[in-house]
């Protein structure tokens, strides 16, 4: 089954917390502070493997962690690192912040990697909390949160060539035709469901070419299953529009030109401007020669006297080779241009604290709760039987603006403040 979207959850490793130890040795009574620094935790690494071809597994699949870093440990040892989670997604896989819509990343080479997730940093053992005023430091810091996204995958096909057109107009014929792919193939419309690619040699060179599932009217609306067509053809640097010449569906083949590349142009201005050539199919039909007189008349009337139109009949095989071999001519002239710019792949984006270092409400008991990432580290970095520790609490969570936003909640002093599993009476 060809699945192209899928929405996963993604979780870096935590940092390891760092150590509160002292030295104990033989014949030495009072050491110094030696806890080890935590490891730190494993990213989210997403790279581009040219021997997946669908999001399936993602189906199965929902929530990815990578593994946690190790706490710190006596003797200045450092806590192990977590191993990062490696995630093979196919080739042509764009990632997206789901929360914001911005691109992470668009992968369109095989064996591209990039971090999607970094791990957070470890925490200092107590051993660098020591000064000349302060020789036995009773605290450490914790580790960092690893990085943590709602992703949302789209699957766009790698193709430098698009067949598109009406349904049962002959696309599946012609890439069996041409190449080793198998569509299936049927006298009923919407036989390919999915796109089929295929590699064709013409000459030294080859190309992939992409059968574009059947598009109808109003598919850029989302009618019949046109947005999951339309977006495969964007990658595409060569659209090959298939028409049946045959009128044998009962179609006006000028009518389908116009309507299919309306439907290109409202989905994607871009698309509307692509190089495209027009395969006239099925010309071993009676009436298709005079068909394609009548269509080369209408598109001069109507301003598109430059198309260019290749006679063909892909279930007779005639003329398809010359169609190849302007195929990959006027590949030659088209440079590949990436779906997304490198500057908008490239600004990634990061759940900074800074957007929002806390949160300050009320609860159903009256309690003034105090809740962020940023708070919670400092509440794991302090050890609150220790003064110095304690004193380094207070001047964070001041420092950060949190007794200025409690006051301006209208909080009263002997109210209770909840931070966490942590509970104190506010003093002012």
């Amino acid at each position: 089954m060809f699945i192209d979207t899928a929405k996963i959850h993604v979780k870096a490793g935590n940092g390891g917390n760092g150590r509160v130890s002292f030295h104990r040795e033989k014949y030495v009574a009072a050491g110094g502070p030696d806890g080890g620094d935590g490891g730190r935790g494993g990213d989210i690494i997403f790279i581009a493997d040219s021997n997946i071809s669908t999001l399936m597994d993602f189906r199965y699949k929902r929530k990815y962690s990578a593994q946690n870093g190790e706490d710190g440990g006596d003797s200045n040892c450092s806590g192990k690192s977590g191993e990062s989670l490696v995630i093979k997604i196919p080739v042509g896989t764009i990632v997206r912040d789901d929360e914001t819509g911005r691109i992470l990343a668009d992968f369109t080479e095989a064996g591209e990697k990039r971090v999607i997730a970094k791990g957070g940093k470890g925490g200092k053992g107590n051993q660098h909390f020591a000064t000349s005023t302060r020789q036995i430091p009773n605290f450490a810091k914790s580790g960092d949160f690893g990085e943590e996204f709602d992703l949302s995958l789209e699957l766009k096909v790698l193709a430098d060539v698009g067949l598109i057109g009406f349904p049962n107009v002959g696309k599946s014929t012609l890439l069996s035709v041409v190449s080793a792919a198998k569509p299936k193939i049927a006298d009923y419309h919407f036989t390919t469901l999915e796109p089929n690619l295929g590699v064709v040699s013409a000459g030294d060179d080859s190309f992939v070419m992409a059968d574009i599932p059947g598009l109808i009217e109003g598919a850029h609306e989302g009618v019949g299953l046109g947005h999951e067509f339309l977006k495969h053809v964007e990658r595409t640097r060569l659209l090959v529009h298939v028409i049946d010449m045959s009128g044998t569906e009962g179609r006006n083949p000028f009518d389908d030109f116009i309507i299919i590349n309306n439907e290109l142009k409202n989905y994607n201005e871009k698309l509307a401007s692509r190089k495209q050539i027009v395969a006239a199919n099925k010309m071993d039909v009676t009436d298709a020669e005079t068909e394609l007189e009548l269509f080369k008349e209408q598109l001069l009337q109507n301003g598109y006297g430059d198309v260019e139109i290749y006679p063909i009949s892909a279930a007779a095989n005639k003329g398809v080779q010359e169609l190849i071999k302007v195929i990959a001519g006027e590949l030659k002239n088209i440079p590949y241009t990436p779906l997304y710019e490198p500057e908008a792949v490239d600004a990634k984006i990061y759940k900074a604290e800074e957007d929002m270092p806390f949160n300050v409400f009320i609860d159903e008991e009256g309690r003034y709760c105090v809740e962020g990432n940023k708070i919670l580290r400092i509440v794991n970095s302090t050890n609150f039987e220790n003064y110095e520790s304690l004193q380094y609490f207070q001047r964070a969570i001041k420092g950060m603006g949190v007794i200025d936003a409690l006051t301006d909640m209208g909080i009263n002093e002997g109210d209770t403040v909840k931070i966490y599993d942590l509970e104190f009476d506010f003093v002012l």
